[in-house]
């Protein structure tokens, strides 16, 4: 923490609650005679204090004049023909980290001494809404008054007394929680809660090895890891088990309660899972011919996804079948055909092997080699990510206006038909060519080389220009709308509480809206939708249909996909548990990556589509569920988030919603337009961005310098360094895309190793361009 006093900044060590008896004699005498104002709705500093210093003069019995403790508490700084009041004394807390310094703009104490004072007093006031009262106070919602007589005891001076509560107020959860209380007894319980904290003792874990076992934290990588069976497993387990009931309990009971939270993330997450199954159902539909479709992936979803809310030890990640599981499944279906394979067996044949590795990648800790995985490595493939699901929608929308927008279609697909119906126009046109033919309406336009040319009936043409304009807007549309409610809750419209359902529901809603425009609103035209099979849903392999050297030819292939599903899998629980999320109840790389091979084991035989770890659904999902503060610094917004509700009721809701979804195949969830998952795919990809660094660095390219932000890389690495670094990651991102996007189905089947390959270009051909250190402030986390 900091005191400012005349423009000279000091720093005061926190107060130790558990060592100096003054701290909590201050608390105890501030709530025997508290001064607490609520939801003031002041905007000015001075009418601020003026409010506080009223309520001083009202609870106390001493005289207090309100103007000469304003002209205390404030000083004139400037010449004669111009000065500018300051506050006189104050304490801000700032939080130093790696990164930098960043001051806690959210609260301020204002130090005062007055000689007619008899005794100290102390006035907190929480603001209706955040003031901007200057540079490092540009979001005050806590004003912490404090006066005292200036001749007394050392340890009971302005300074110390402001060290008691700047230490309290400096902790960011507890400034959360007193956001949410309704009265001044709660305020004040909630002070007490926070002395309890500050009094408990941190005592050391019991085993530290198992805090160690999150492979980002291990010191160095030795061959001896690997070789230790087991241990990872065991390690994840010990420390995620005690935490366990927690899981379930968080949120739901005690006084944090977050239904509503829940209520608004769970619906965000059925939609946004929802959604994509459908999408890449009938793309696995249209590649394997009906064998795995939409209603197998909503199935398949749904059982995966609730084991996996049950029994991983990373219950905000959330695992999905994605479009390289697709591409996958699409190529293993090309492999069928080639060599005349049974697609059932041979598809459940690789399932197996690759969940055999995934397993064995589970017992011998291959999770430990993610400490080689640099956070600059991590953004470039989930930027990758982002940019295949915009890939995925335009290319959707493209083969839309391919097929519809140059010329009409016929409306049925009953060829006996369209041939009656032409040979009966063709004998009419010979017997009456130049006239205008009866019912039919079929006009003769000319002659080609002795041939007439005519018109079609319009019982026959269906022309369908208006479709895929329709489908570019219904896309648009859900990306617009849904991205404008996601943003709502940086604007001052509304209320708090309003603003946070409204953006947690923002993908929901636009989804709802834009369907009903295009299925009911625009009933004349017919918009592309996906397929329903009438079958069984689950299907046995026949295995027996396989040869040895079938079984043996899916190893290779059952490595390929392990090898994609173990990158995606770890990268995914690294990129959701980053620091900035705050996330307390760590992680479980070995034993989540065993469960994802045991799952698919299920998958395979039941043939259904595999699933893994997703991106970015899963961090989306930590946000969804996380509280926040936010902060101006250099005319930039940050947002800070505080904690996060780490709970497995919302996924596990989310899913059960899911298998509740077959029984909705066709109708109504035939409803939902082609379009409409496009936009679903944008709004993805553009809330994704979000936090991204790589990302934050590309916009520097395009903006002038008075322009940048003060984050920590700006002030600590040399702009053309910056620059250098940046451009080097969208290279490897533009020869992933080129990998990843190549039409040939057999490329992307080692794109799994060019992942890996952007392990060794960044810990030794980088070195070489730019300075390690350099690249070590830039891979740093922003706390």
């Amino acid at each position: 923490m900091t005191v400012r006093s005349r423009s000279v900044f000091r720093h005061v060590k926190p107060m130790n609650f558990k060592e100096e008896v003054r701290a909590h004699r201050d608390l105890d005498g501030f709530l025997a005679q508290a001064s607490i104002l609520l939801d003031e709705r002041a905007s000015t500093l001075d009418e601020v204090l003026r409010r506080m210093l009223s309520d001083i003069a009202m609870d106390g019995p001493e005289s207090c004049n309100v103007e000469e403790i304003l002209n205390s508490v404030f000083t004139d700084v400037g010449e004669k023909d111009f000065s500018v009041q300051l506050l006189l004394e104050t304490i801000q807390g700032v939080t130093v980290s790696s990164t930098g310094i960043h001051y806690q703009q959210s609260w301020l104490c204002i130090l005062s001494s007055e000689k007619r004072l008899q005794r100290r007093h102390v006035c907190i006031t929480r603001l209706e809404r955040p003031q901007n009262w200057g540079v490092n106070c540009c979001e005050v919602r806590f004003v912490i008054l404090i006066l005292a007589p200036p001749r007394t005891k050392s340890t009971k001076t302005t300074i110390e007394l402001g060290r008691t509560f700047s230490t309290m107020f400096s902790d960011i959860s507890l400034r959360q929680r007193l956001l949410e209380v309704k009265t001044q007894d709660e305020f004040k319980q909630e002070l007490i809660h926070q002395r309890q904290q500050l009094m408990a003792v941190k005592e050391k874990p019991v085993e530290e090895e198992v805090e160690d076992s999150d492979p980002r934290k291990v010191k160095s990588l030795q061959c001896k890891d690997f070789l230790k069976a087991g241990k990872g497993i065991y390690d994840d387990l010990r420390r995620r088990l005690p935490l366990y009931p927690s899981d379930f309990t968080d949120g739901i009971i005690g006084k944090d309660r977050c239904l509503l939270k829940y209520t608004t993330t769970a619906i965000f997450l059925y939609i946004a899972i929802l959604l994509p199954a459908i999408a890449f159902g009938s793309l696995n539909d249209e590649s394997t011919r009906g064998e795995i479709d939409v209603q197998k992936t909503i199935v398949g979803q749904s059982i995966g996804g609730v084991i996996y809310a049950l029994f991983a030890g990373s219950p905000l990640v959330i695992p999905l079948t994605t479009a390289p599981l697709a591409i996958f499944i699409s190529v293993i279906r090309g492999i069928c055909d080639d060599y005349d394979l049974d697609f059932d067996a041979f598809y459940a044949c690789i399932g197996l092997w690759n969940s055999l590795f995934l397993i064995l990648g589970g017992l011998f800790n291959v999770s430990l080699l993610m400490k080689l995985f640099k956070r600059s490595t991590e953004e470039v493939i989930a930027l990758f990510i982002s940019v295949a699901f915009v890939g995925d929608a335009v290319k959707g929308t493209v083969k839309i206006f391919q097929h519809f927008y140059h010329g009409p279609i016929l409306t049925t697909t009953n060829s006996t038909v369209v041939i009656q119906q032409i040979n009966e126009i063709l004998e009419k046109a010979e017997n009456q060519i130049g006239n205008t033919l009866g019912d039919h309406n079929v006009t003769v336009m000319g002659h080609s080389e002795g041939h007439p040319l005519i018109f079609l009936p319009e019982s026959l043409v269906q022309c369908t220009r208006e479709m895929p304009i329709l489908c570019l807007l219904l896309m648009l549309g859900t990306l617009w709308l849904g991205y404008t409610l996601f943003i709502i809750k940086r604007s001052p419209y509304l209320n708090d509480k309003i603003r946070e359902v409204v953006s947690d529901c923002a993908l929901p809603i636009s989804v709802v809206i834009f369907s009903f425009i295009g299925s009911y609103l625009f009933l004349d035209i017919q918009l592309p939708v996906f397929s329903v099979h009438n079958g069984p849903v689950f299907r046995y392999p026949p295995f027996e249909k396989l040869s040895g050297m079938n079984t043996l030819s899916a190893v290779g292939l059952g490595f390929l996909l392990a090898l994609l599903i173990f990158i995606d899998q770890n990268i995914v629980i690294s990129l959701t548990h980053v620091p900035e999320h705050k996330l307390l109840k760590g992680t479980a790389f070995h034993w989540d990556l065993m469960l994802t091979g045991f799952i698919n084991i299920l998958m395979s035989c039941l043939g259904l589509p595999w699933m893994h770890a997703a991106f970015p659904h899963s961090s989306l999902h930590a946000r969804q569920l996380a509280k926040v503060e936010q902060h101006v610094e250099n005319g930039h917004l940050y947002t800070t988030i505080v904690s996060v509700k780490e709970t497995r009721l919302t996924s596990l809701a989310a899913y059960i919603l899911i298998g509740l979804s077959a029984f909705m195949l066709p109708i109504p969830l035939q409803w939902i337009p082609k379009p409409v998952l496009y936009g679903l795919f944008l709004y993805i990809a553009a809330t994704s961005l979000d936090g991204n660094q790589m990302v934050d660095r590309m916009c520097l390219l395009l903006k002038e310098q008075t322009s940048y932000p003060p984050t920590h890389y700006i002030r600590r690495v040399p702009q053309r360094k910056i620059h250098y670094f940046t451009g080097l990651q969208m290279i490897q991102l533009i020869v992933l895309c080129a990998f990843g996007m190549y039409p040939l189905p057999y490329m992307k089947m080692v794109f799994p190793l060019l992942m890996i390959l952007l392990v060794p270009i960044r810990t030794s051909m980088l070195p070489r361009v730019i300075e390690a250190k350099y690249l070590d402030i830039m891979d740093s986390q922003h706390m």
